[in-house]
């Protein structure tokens, strides 16, 4: 029945409001009885769901400010004071169409998760394979899942697979599961078919359990409480005892009736919810969807705020973090458009993070032929002339691993990457390490939360601990909890929730529980929608988590503004019933004069419309089409980047060939000193408009310079050795590399976080507003 109560009080709104203007053109045209019939008819309306209201609150052991109402109703039809009486049944129905609408809350479903269950699986028998449902299946039932579906039970693995676990534990980078282990269901195949065991039926395997979880988490939320309510425990009594006395001292009992006229409590039935929707309203238009006004308030009470790590504080998907070479006859550039080139028509995961990289450095890209998959091991095919495959390193270097090898995979180890190995002709040419990267925007929403009042900030991620600890000290959190399933989450916010208002922030199925446990719980769903925004009390659907600290700020402002408004009211409406207890106001005058406070409490409320205190950086069109050609020229350097580090990794005092550092200089003169100066002209200039202050981009013109520096002195060195290298030389020239490696690694990241995050994902279009220039990154690969 709750979805027919919208249509409840606006059909109540309409008849008491009919009723009352219909009462009040009759005794305009002098018909009286009538206007008094019409306007009782109005009072016993309202009396009648008054007295419904105040037994629903009884029942759920609620206090309610409505009992005022109905002894205000039947006061009016007792003393025969109709029209008041009448204007309170709409003063009434106007209050209760507000807040049913400033408290509409999106429900809770499951269908998300009851969706992505699997219904079916195939299960192995003699002579073949037949679809069961999942229901049928048995602990020790030999099971096929194909590649991109869902493991349907608990099971052992019968052959090695790539396994999507985000599902349970937040990671996004898949993971290579051997022969003979474990493995949940709720995963995705994410590489060829695979063979497993069933070690647990489908109703007492992991997926089943984690809805579970959600179900149980969400009978224990509590259903959130009127303001007005909260305001009974006082009023109520103050009311009754001001209109006994009254009636007492002057044996008049209109005196009594005119006390429960004006303390109708409109200003808390009608400003508060007003605050709230307009509080809704200013969320939903910065990208904020806040499900009601009950999580609105719970928002704005947060004290303690908990994140996920996978998809909130990071990125969500695997992204090429470095290219390394293992020969000089291919550069980084070339071995990635090849293999980018391969992945275009390859469904893996990683493919999609290859290709992007590629044409984020405005690679051409090439459609392969004869590209085929060798399960279990990698992609192959022809990229123009070349023969290109893509996979394990055992597939593209048989035999004895080569050192550089080795390298990668301590590199890999050592920062939680992912590897793809290239071979070109059938030479091993080179690797991809892809890995997580912490949003660009989330050190600087971490402190803006700060400021919005939030006093602890914890990580809470199934990840591994060296890895949640390395993102946790990026971005600034008190606290890092590791190696969480769902279970072990959601014990968490229950602790936390034991000391503080809770907000659990997170966006996938594995936090489903706990942001439905938390005081309130705030999913992104930026990327489509998934089983946490249905379990979530706020939802973002921008695909930046720094509106995360406005909404909070916004809720504040709106409750802040709400109880301004209810204070106001409320404290006229005291002043008007002391008046009315000494005989100076009628019930009649004190209907009326009761709308007048009802009138001023809303223009309070609606102060709340009017955008307040904001983190959000609001860029002129001029700006965020200048910040989006630096960005992208940005993204192109990284190439330049990775071929200092590869330069430096290659030189040896034995052997003394300059020409690879060379070859970088001009790179480097021609390519990155001319994107860095135009930094430093235009990006520096856009950030310091933008923050109001040149102090926040003092980082980044100090860089500027350091880096201009260090590829002086390259020159000036490189320029003493045209005659000839000693050893120290070589030694000297490899320290400045790595010392330019490092210096411009903290500058990208300095210039993604105080700079690039600033700027809307969104380009609005080109107009001649703009600064122009060339793009300073070249085309070499065609030099």
């Amino acid at each position: 029945m709750g979805y027919l109560r919208p249509r409840i009080e606006l059909l109540l709104f309409l008849a008491s409001t009919v009723l009352l203007v219909g009462g009040g053109a009759a005794w305009l045209l002098g018909w009286y009885p009538t206007a008094g019939t019409l306007w009782a008819a109005g009072t016993i309306l309202g009396l009648v769901f008054a007295i419904a209201w105040v037994a629903g609150a009884l029942r759920r052991g609620q206090a309610s400010v409505d009992v005022i109402a109905v002894l205000a109703l039947g006061g009016a039809l007792w003393v025969n004071e109709p029209f008041a009486g009448a204007m309170i049944s709409v003063m009434l129905a106007t209050g209760r169409l507000l807040e049913a609408r400033a408290q509409a809350r999106a429900r809770r479903e499951l269908s998300l998760l009851v969706r992505r269950a699997p219904r079916n699986a195939r299960r192995l028998v003699e002579g073949g394979v037949e679809s069961v449902p999942v229901d049928a299946l048995a602990v020790g039932d030999r099971i096929v899942v194909g590649t991109g579906e869902v493991l349907a039970v608990d099971g052992r693995l019968l052959s090695a697979g790539t396994l999507d676990e985000s599902a349970l534990t937040g990671e996004s980078l898949p993971v290579e599961r051997l022969v003979g282990e474990d493995v949940r269901s709720g995963v995705v195949n994410a590489g060829a078919p695979i063979n497993l065991i069933a070690t647990a039926a489908a109703a007492d395997s992991t997926y089943a359990g984690v809805v579970r979880l959600v179900e149980q988490a969400q009978a224990a939320s509590a259903p959130f409480v009127r303001t007005a309510d909260r305001f009974a425990v006082f009023f109520v009594p103050l009311t009754l005892v001001l209109a006994t006395a009254a009636w007492a001292l002057s044996s008049d009992p209109v005196r009594a009736v005119a006390v429960l006229v004006v303390a109708t409590p409109c200003p808390l039935l009608l400003a508060a919810p007003i605050a709230i929707m307009s509080g809704l309203s200013r969320a939903a238009s910065i990208g904020v969807v806040v499900k009601g006004g009950g999580a609105l308030e719970r928002l704005a009470a947060g004290r303690v705020a908990l994140f996920d790590k996978t998809g909130t504080l990071t990125r969500g998907q695997p992204t090429l973090a470095d290219t390394i070479t293992a020969t000089d006859s291919i550069d980084a550039d070339e071995i990635l458009c090849m293999a980018a080139s391969l992945d275009q028509v390859s469904p893996h995961v990683l493919a999609s993070s290859i290709v992007t990289a590629a044409t984020r450095r405005n690679l051409e890209l090439e459609m392969p032929e004869n590209v085929r998959e060798e399960h279990g091991y990698g992609l192959q095919g022809s990229v123009g002339a070349r023969e290109v495959r893509l996979g394990k390193a055992a597939w593209i270097t048989p035999g004895p691993e080569p050192g550089w090898v080795r390298q990668v995979r301590r590199r890999a180890d050592l920062d939680g990457s992912l590897t793809v190995f290239v071979a070109v002709d059938g030479e091993a040419s080179g690797a991809f390490l892809l890995e997580d990267p912490v949003r660009p925007d989330a050190p600087r929403m971490i402190r803006a939360l700060r400021n919005a009042g939030i006093d602890r900030i914890i990580l809470v991620t199934g990840d591994r601990e060296d890895t949640a600890h390395t993102v946790g000290r990026i971005v600034g959190v008190d606290s890092v909890r590791a190696e969480c399933d769902p279970g072990e989450k959601l014990r968490v916010i229950t602790e936390e929730s034991a000391g503080a208002a809770t907000i659990m922030v997170g966006d996938g199925v594995n936090d489903a529980p706990a942001l439905a446990a938390a005081g309130v719980g705030v999913a992104l769903a930026a990327r489509g929608a998934t089983a946490s925004s249905e379990a979530a009390d706020v939802v973002l659907t921008v695909d930046r988590i720094d509106a995360l600290a406005d909404a909070i700020l916004i809720a504040r402002r709106s409750m802040r503004i709400g109880l301004e408004a209810v204070t106001v009211g409320m404290g006229l409406s005291v002043v008007a019933m002391v008046a009315a207890a000494a005989g100076y106001l009628a019930p009649a005058a004190g209907a009326v004069l009761q709308e007048i406070i009802d009138v001023l409490a809303i223009g309070i409320a609606l102060r709340a419309v009017i955008p307040g205190k904001s983190h959000t950086i609001n860029m002129a069109p001029a700006d965020i089409a200048t910040a989006h050609q630096l960005k992208s020229e940005h993204d192109a350097m990284s190439a330049v980047v990775e071929q200092i580090r590869a330069v430096a990794d290659a030189l040896t005092t034995r052997e003394h060939d300059l020409t690879p550092a060379q070859a970088l200089l001009n790179r480097l003169e021609t390519e990155l000193l001319p994107h860095e100066r135009a930094d430093e002209e235009l990006l520096v200039p856009l950030v310091a408009r933008a923050l109001g202050g040149t102090n926040a981009t003092a980082d980044m013109s100090r860089t500027h310079a350091e880096i201009e520096h260090l590829i002086s002195r390259l020159h000036r060195l490189l320029s003493g050795l045209e005659n000839g290298a000693q050893p120290e030389d070589i030694i000297e020239l490899r320290r400045l590399l790595y010392g330019l490696y490092a210096i411009l690694r903290l500058h990208n990241a300095l210039e993604e976080e105080g700079a690039f995050s600033l700027v809307p994902d969104s380009q609005p279009p080109s107009k001649d507003t703009r600064p122009t220039r060339q793009p300073t990154a070249a085309k070499h690969r065609d030099e």
